[in-house]
């Protein structure tokens, strides 16, 4: 049958190419898996148990008070913003106006796609730390820009970033700077030192940097240091976090990025055409939770360092070797002390073989060989369930 233009469908392939090589993505694959075997889903980054009650109730609260049921404020609703700007002078010595330097959005992962489709034109080059998450390099694509890798090396146990192949990347097309820290996949907190280095290259090139710090809370070994916070940092700086990984409400979906106004004016410029508004009630609740006292912060922090040591000392003890995350939910794992070499391969299989699921890193890589041997575990799981996944890895070698 004809189209409405009467012209026949073509061999044009209906996907835009941009997004060509993004298929589904490999969580929706590996959650699907642990439903379909019934395995423990150590894959996808979400954790099994919800956050505080009193931010349950919080919502609750505002949706019987009819507080976000219609649309909320395009930036955002007031008392978010400000709980935004209190929460960053409160723990990090960063001053923001409420009302025109934030930005609330559909979660981290909308804030980054609005900041990229806002920053970056056709032919701009985006350089990002592989591994990275896999939004990233589909955001850039939507954006039409180039991605430049930079890959994070393991050695000595940990993820390391090389600042001289950093410095090699830019040239004179490279429009910005994506970096995430504390990072996922590898749990690498860069260090004040490398972030002073890369806001000195930042400031040199004449750079933006978009920078992701959802896990801003959950940096074990180590401090988390804003980059906006270096010298010549302020003007050119978005800072994005979210509550889903902070407050254990993956699914509510608040996130908000903080810049300079000539900078959330260029970003809500794209993000009013994405969901313009998002998470009404929700919104006043996650201002509440913002300003939980310290203490929760630092058992949130506490919680998640003993289930990464006990998640990481298990798959020791099953044969993997361990890179130790300084922060994040995640470990990365070598498969190669198990005689194996390919993570996807592996990652399929797993389930299987002893009822676990996690994710082959070599999603997050341009340079899939680079990632080919490395596995990624999530522990944002209740320690019971990561008891029973540590007693099922191990039977990978004792059988």
């Amino acid at each position: 049958m004809a189209t409405m233009t009467g012209r026949e469908p073509g061999p044009r392939p209906l996907l835009n190419r941009r997004l060509a090589e993004f298929g589904t993505t490999i969580f929706a694959e590996m959650s699907a898996l642990a439903v379909r075997t019934g395995s423990i889903n150590l894959g996808q980054g979400f954790p099994d148990t919800d956050g505080p009650q009193e931010i349950r109730e919080a919502a609750v609260r505002a949706l019987r008070d009819g507080r976000g049921n219609q649309y909320p404020p395009g930036p955002g609703v007031t008392e978010l913003r400000t709980a935004i700007t209190d929460h960053q002078r409160r723990r990090y010595g960063l001053s923001y106006d409420p009302d025109t330097e934030v930005l609330v959005t559909a979660g981290a992962t909308e804030a980054i796609a609005a900041a990229l489709l806002a920053l970056v034109e056709p032919g701009d080059e985006v350089i990002a730390l592989e591994p990275y998450y896999d939004s990233y390099a589909a955001c850039i694509a939507m954006a039409a820009g180039t991605r430049v890798p930079v890959t994070l090396r393991p050695r000595d146990g940990a993820y390391h970033l090389d600042l001289d192949e950093l410095r090699d990347a830019i040239t004179g097309r490279t429009r910005l700077i994506l970096l995430n820290t504390p990072h996922n996949p590898t749990g690498t907190v860069l260090t004040r030192e490398e972030l002073a280095a890369i806001a000195a290259l930042a400031v040199e090139r004449d750079l933006l940097v978009v920078t992701d710090e959802v896990y801003e809370h959950l940096a074990f070994d180590g401090e988390h240091v804003p980059i906006v916070s270096f010298p010549g940092m302020r003007e050119r700086t978005v800072t994005i976090s979210s509550a889903g990984k902070t407050f254990s409400f993956t699914g509510w979906k608040v996130g908000w990025l903080t810049a300079s106004p000539e900078l959330v004016t260029a970003v809500r410029s794209a993000k009013q055409f994405l969901t313009y508004v998002s998470a009404g009630p929700f919104q006043y609740a996650v201002a509440e939770a913002l300003r939980l006292p310290d203490a929760y912060f630092e058992e949130l922090r506490d919680g998640l360092r003993a289930k990464r040591d006990l998640l990481s000392a298990g798959l020791v003890d099953a044969g993997f070797e361990v890179y130790r995350p300084a922060g994040t939910y995640f470990v990365t794992t070598d498969i190669r002390s198990l005689g194996e070499d390919d993570g996807f391969a592996f990652c399929r299989a797993l389930p299987e073989r002893c009822g676990v699921v996690a994710i082959p890193n070599a999603v997050f890589y341009d340079h899939r060989d680079q990632g080919a041997p490395f596995v990624r575990f999530a522990f944002c799981k209740r320690e019971s369930v990561l008891q029973e996944a540590v007693t099922r890895l191990k039977g990978l070698t004792s059988g």
